[in-house]
């Protein structure tokens, strides 16, 4: 399991402040985002027309999590009009099954691609998360769920802060799709078998801008 307190850039007038409880936030935080992508998938799993518990057990009942906290710089510039846009997150997919994502409320910075291949801003929504779709959930799917490809661009000048949960498979897992999806999707295997944990080392280190 892994915690990250990830920021982009040094910023000298947004240096974060670790409040005196800060590892008990942070572990009951930890706590209550993975019961609920528990449910998620739960819930996932009945609409994909199998047990409630198709996630669990050897698939993902050791489920290998990270959770980041990532800080983004505002941007400024020098003329007022020039906005630079290489500040963020590269385009990406996530690598796991999901991905609880809690923004800040008032900055509009991340972005997905629709199938038309254009970017569209995903604003905030105060009192939510965004979840987004990983790899392996499309793999077990058969690609009945898409992981979405997406990235962040802040063209504010606030700082902002995201704080990411990614819920996985276990770190070991062979995944491959489900019978009861095959079956959905004309029979066939529509992707190869991928061991989760070599998968999240070929794509971690190709996610960020600097």
């Amino acid at each position: 399991m892994l915690l990250d307190l990830f920021v982009l850039s040094y910023d000298p007038f947004c240096r974060p402040i670790q409040p005196t409880n800060f590892k008990m936030l942070m572990e009951e935080y930890v706590s209550l985002c993975t019961e609920l992508s528990r449910n998620i998938m739960r819930g996932i799993a009945l609409a994909l027309g199998g047990s409630p518990y198709e996630f669990e057990g050897e698939r993902a009942g050791n489920a290998f999590w990270v959770m980041r906290l990532i800080g983004y710089p505002g941007v400024h510039s020098a003329n007022g009009s020039d906005i630079p846009k290489d500040v963020g997150c590269g385009a990406h997919t996530d690598y796991g099954l999901l991905t609880l994502v809690n923004q800040d409320d008032d900055i509009t910075a991340l972005q997905v691609r629709n199938r038309s291949g254009e970017w569209i801003s995903a604003p905030p929504v105060p009192g939510t998360f965004v979840c987004n779709i990983g790899d392996m959930l499309k793999i077990y799917s058969n690609g009945l769920y898409e992981s979405t490809l997406h990235q962040v661009i802040n063209s504010s000048p606030k700082y902002r802060v995201c704080v990411a949960y990614f819920y996985e498979t276990n770190f070991d897992t062979a995944v491959e799709p489900l019978d009861i999806c095959k079956e959905r999707t004309t029979g066939a295997k529509k992707f190869e078998r991928a061991v989760y944990g070599e998968h999240l080392v070929k794509k971690v280190q190709t996610n960020f801008v600097y």
